[in-house]
């Protein structure tokens, strides 16, 4: 097995971490305390390829693969977590139209995204339907060519600054397998009875767009199904199996960031006359940090690679996932006690990823959800 990145993914690295320094460092800290989604910043990141970079070129994206994906994810979480959020999640939930969708739709929508001229969003959590998926209600009522959809969705990445969002809702009630009820569906965000609320006071990634959103009799055409009425549930936990790798890189860049600022902290700090950093017992705490940085980016890319591959392992995605969040919350409670008083301040960027940790186990499933993936690959 060769570990050694290609030239390509070398410059592709490089390219992502020196966006992050010079376009991304300069505006965390506002985004971060006034919870501003920087759309700005969405144009350079089209204009780097940063963007919809697993899109093939046929949609007017770059083709890169889920490797290359872990690689820019990393670099740019390693700067600025929700900015990081705000850049990758622009192709939020379309992935189905490139997984499940229709030629037409792949057409239509995919090339929108990489230009910049549109954002999609994935609405699936509910406010009574999170881990458990198949307890959704929003329901799609087939009324000859169209579907009226009515529910509510909760926590939805994008939701009050997305073109489209895709959907998922019931649209078989009567069937017995509620694994079977459910289906995707596009829903465009400026069509009648969708209205959204953005979620605000989060405890971190405060520069990503949140809200809940409401449907009440949206009609939205049957063209607009991706991939097979009854399937979407499925289609959903394919979509998850695939993208939980971008949250596992996420992990291991906030990590490594927060290593970074802890590294020039100690090595600075003067106490009782000598760097802190010449305390044997940081230092074992720093070389323990960077351990269980570099033992999950290894499973990371592993499991990125295997998708490449066409070779979708959904317990070693799930692992890289669980254990990414956990080591990240370990790391960054690690990073700020090493700052002391300091890290607790806001003027200290350690305090930021401290609080951008903890959704890394919650969000695209909890850690406990992760698990049980895990598990039941044994019985």
């Amino acid at each position: 097995m060769d570990f050694e990145l290609t030239e390509e993914r070398k410059m592709i690295k490089d390219t992502a971490y020196k966006f992050a320094i010079n376009e991304i460092e300069p505006i965390a800290k506002a985004c971060d305390r006034e919870e501003r989604y920087p759309r700005e910043i969405l144009e350079k990141a089209c204009d780097t390829g940063l963007v919809g970079v697993f899109i093939p070129e046929e949609y007017a994206g770059p083709g890169f693969g889920f490797t290359e994906l872990a690689l820019i994810t990393e670099q740019l979480s390693r700067v600025d977590l929700g900015i990081c959020v705000v850049i990758l999640t622009t192709t939020f939930g379309s992935e189905n139209i490139l997984l499940f969708g229709t030629e037409d739709q792949k057409k239509n929508y995919l090339p929108l995204l990489v230009r910049g001229d549109a954002i999609s969003a994935g609405a699936y959590t509910e406010p009574d339907a999170g881990t458990d998926v198949a307890s959704t209600r929003t329901k799609a009522s087939r009324q000859g060519d169209e579907y009226v959809i009515n529910g509510n969705k909760m926590f939805i990445t994008n939701g009050t600054v997305c073109n489209w969002m895709v959907a998922l809702c019931v649209t078989d009630e009567k069937e017995e397998k509620r694994h079977k009820r459910h289906s995707l569906i596009l829903v465009e965000s400026d069509r009648k009875g969708v209205t959204t609320y953005k979620i605000k006071g989060k405890m971190g990634i405060r520069a990503s767009d949140t809200a809940e959103i409401s449907f009440e009799d949206v009609h939205v055409p049957t063209e607009n199904l991706i991939g097979q009425e009854g399937k979407g549930f499925h289609q959903l936990m394919h979509f998850f199996d695939v993208t939980r790798t971008m949250v596992a890189a996420q992990g291991v860049g906030l990590a490594q960031g927060a290593l970074d600022k802890t590294l020039r902290y100690v090595q600075d700090r003067q106490v009782f006359g000598k760097p802190l950093a010449t305390n044997q017992g940081i230092q074992f705490q720093l070389a323990e940090m960077a351990t269980k940085i570099e033992l999950t980016r290894t499973i990371t890319y592993r499991a990125a690679a295997k998708i490449d591959q066409g070779q979708i392992d959904p317990k070693l995605n799930a692992m890289a996932k669980y254990y990414s969040g956990e080591m990240a919350v370990w790391v960054c409670d690690k990073a700020l006690q090493l700052h002391g008083g300091y890290g607790y301040i806001d003027e200290y960027d350690v305090q930021r990823y401290y609080r951008d940790a903890k959704i890394l186990e919650i969000y695209e499933g909890a850690k406990e959800a992760e698990k049980l993936t895990i598990a039941r690959r044994f019985f």
